[in-house]
């Protein structure tokens, strides 16, 4: 069942609906800021909405490099192997 997380990010407070768990929205949002923390130390001045957008393209770059560098391949052979257990189950019903 989803439920509410208020969490804080860059000093503002968002609600979130999430029906991961308590633990894994926590560490959702302690990577976030911790990513947050990394870029303010290495550029102080910079405004919290280009903070925002170097945090998201960071992470965008993390999500593709393991899409499709070694583990792209890994994502593929489990993405094939559960698709083959989901015709398995249709065909036993």
């Amino acid at each position: 069942m989803k439920k509410d997380y208020y969490i804080k990010i860059l000093g503002q407070e968002f609600t979130v609906l999430s029906d991961s768990g308590d633990e894994h929205v926590k560490n959702v949002m302690d990577y976030i800021n911790h990513k947050v923390m990394e870029l303010e130390n290495k550029s102080p001045n910079t405004s919290t909405l280009n903070i925002a957008i170097l945090v998201a393209l960071n992470i965008a770059d993390e999500y593709m490099k393991l899409l499709h560098g070694d583990n792209g391949e890994i994502f593929s052979q489990i993405d094939r192997q559960a698709q083959n257990l989901i015709n398995l189950i249709d065909e036993i019903r």
